[in-house]
């Protein structure tokens, strides 16, 4: 039975608790139905979704590092229709809020996918990925300029029209200027933070690891990183945020509260253990229990 007091809202979006899966990590969700029952989550959020068919990076592109992993798979999925014709009537009735994660190397690729999810009956949400590199400005990613990230929500927005969640970066000089732009453009409110640019080395072959030489840190490791951001942004928006980056219990989603995130994203610690999200909705009933909470949503900003 759940716990009434751990529901909690991220705008128009209502979740019977904090806890949402990040996109990567839990595939389509189906994949993890041997460990936990789906709708017992907040909501999922399913793999980036593109324009068309990718095949991602070549081999090797994960790499584990102290306390946490770099990933360079390079949005392998099936496209958008493929979802939309295979994947959606598969899970529609898994959970009420199946969110799918947008990405493009164009405004016109994000603004295809988004229509054609928009169509989809239960999915209240997408979650936009404006760390994907613009095809059409020398590879710069659209998420690093403050211009371009404003412009492909502005032109999202004009199609999509549910909740609209964007997705930000950490590898930026100002967080918050970039999270101001896309307030301003339309964003219903904002998760963060996307992986940590970085690299790892192997020193007997004295080569890097990955194919791609660089990829994105998860993990633990970049948990100090993304408690910041949160608490930066969340002071300087006037929209809800979620909090992703490195978080493997339930101390670490009341941190992430406690510094403004409305609910939060469980991404790496999904490998680790893939009942973990199970583990840390009871966990937070027992955090409330012993902090006498009547509302975990009372947490949300205090620090």
């Amino acid at each position: 039975m759940a716990d009434n007091r751990l529901s909690t809202t991220v705008g128009t979006l209502k979740l019977k608790n904090p806890i949402l899966t990040a996109s990567g990590t839990f595939g389509f969700g189906t994949e993890y139905e041997d460990f936990l029952n789906l709708s017992t989550l907040g909501g999922f959020i399913v793999k980036g979704t593109t324009g068309e068919k990718r095949e991602g990076n070549p081999y090797p592109r994960l790499a584990e590092t102290p306390s946490g992993m770099i990933n360079a798979v390079g949005l392998q999925n099936k496209g958008v229709e493929y979802f939309c014709k295979n994947i959606y009537p598969q899970i529609k009735d898994k959970n009420e809020n199946i969110i799918v994660n947008v990405s493009g190397s164009s405004i016109e690729e994000y603004c295809k996918v988004a229509s054609m999810i928009n169509d989809l009956e239960t999915i209240p949400a997408i979650e936009l990925n404006i760390s994907c590199p613009n095809v059409k400005k020398g590879g710069m990613g659209f998420g690093v300029d403050k211009n371009m990230a404003k412009e492909v929500v502005t032109e999202v927005r004009k199609i999509y029209k549910k909740h609209l969640i964007v997705k930000l970066t950490p590898n930026v000089t100002n967080i918050v200027e970039i999270a101001q732009e896309v307030e301003k453009a339309g964003a219903n409110s904002l998760s963060l933070i996307n992986t940590v640019l970085a690299m790892a080395v192997d020193s007997e072959k004295q080569k890097p690891i990955l194919s791609t030489i660089t990829g994105g840190l998860s993990g633990p490791a970049i948990k100090p990183i993304a408690l910041r951001c949160v608490w930066q942004v969340s002071h300087n928006v006037n929209i809800p945020v979620i909090g992703i980056g490195g978080i493997m219990n339930a101390s670490d989603v009341v941190e992430f509260m406690l510094v403004g995130a409305s609910a939060v994203e469980i991404g790496t610690a999904n490998f680790v253990n893939p009942s973990v999200c199970s583990k840390i909705i009871a966990d937070l009933s027992n955090y409330c229990d012993r902090h006498n909470l009547r509302s975990i949503s009372e947490l949300i900003g205090k620090i």
